[in-house]
């Protein structure tokens, strides 16, 4: 019988589950099973989630001021920026968090040569460099301690 609210203890069974179930089948969906017991990994990712939900506030405030201030200049474009993330979980957590934030959508990513190529609705800078600095690194120094 579903109770609301829940229960702690129903919590914890929920996560002492998920745990035995990731520890018994983590090798089949990840390659590198290994990092998963590196507790170092979950306290960036305690740090990631409200860093992650601040940038998406500001880039909402951002568009929102766009879209009901027409002298606001919108110029789309796509960009390539560049990722020194490697794996293939990185690189997805990386897209997504960029394709979440309002304001840029990836729309593809080149892992052989560390690329992804996104969609902005104000293009500040068309050069890599200059677009990964405002783009990327503000998820990726994070992103590379949890999954590289």
């Amino acid at each position: 019988m579903l109770t609301w609210p829940p229960h702690a203890d129903e919590g914890i069974v929920g996560i002492l589950v998920a745990a035995l179930v990731t520890s018994i089948t983590g090798d089949m969906f990840v390659k590198r099973p290994h990092i998963l017991k590196d507790p170092g990994r979950y306290l960036y990712m305690l740090y990631y989630i409200p860093m992650f939900i601040w940038e998406c506030i500001k880039a909402n405030i951002d568009v929102v001021y766009r879209v009901s201030c027409p002298e606001m200049p919108i110029r789309p474009g796509i960009v390539k920026v560049r990722t020194k993330l490697k794996s293939d979980t990185g690189l997805t957590f990386l897209a997504n968090s960029i394709t979440l934030t309002p304001g840029t959508m990836s729309v593809d990513i080149d892992p052989e040569n560390g690329f992804l190529y996104i969609h902005w609705i104000y293009v500040r800078d068309k050069e890599t460099e200059a677009a990964t600095k405002h783009i990327v690194e503000v998820f990726e120094h994070i992103l590379i301690k949890i999954f590289d």
